[in-house]
């Protein structure tokens, strides 16, 4: 695996990235931007999803790292249950919500094994370097 320096090169920092733009675009319909405190919690939980993952890489310990990634994957969790939220509202259609869902749960599993194979990974991080 090559080695990754900037959380920007990591590809569930991206996928998140792309969901938390669809979830921006999906809040902008009339029925969810009226409902401003659910509006804002779904976009705040969706850009939880990615600014973890940001979050943790940088703090250059792989402790801290898994930590993160674990909010970050609780994050995703969460905007799952506020689709359900949504669909029940009629703020979007069944289909649509349940494509996000999906992506969401293959996000979340994608950020499950990172996880998985930085606790099977030796390297502690940057910030023990120097440190015996």
């Amino acid at each position: 695996m090559a080695t990754i320096t900037r959380f920007e090169d990591l590809e569930i920092w991206q996928e998140a990235r792309r969901l938390s733009l669809l979830m921006f675009e999906l809040t902008k319909n009339e029925f969810f931007a009226r409902d401003f405190k659910f509006r804002d919690q779904v976009r705040s939980s969706a850009g939880s999803v990615m600014d973890n993952i940001a979050e943790g890489f940088e703090r250059s310990g792989r402790n801290e790292f898994v930590q993160f990634l674990s909010i970050s994957k609780g994050s995703a969790g969460e905007i799952r249950s506020q689709l359900y939220r949504a669909t029940d509202q009629k703020y979007i259609a069944a289909d649509e919500a349940n494509e996000l869902i999906d992506k969401y749960k293959n996000l979340a599993s994608q950020i499950s094994g990172f996880i998985g194979y930085l606790n099977k990974s030796e390297f502690r991080g940057h910030k023990f370097k120097d440190r015996n």
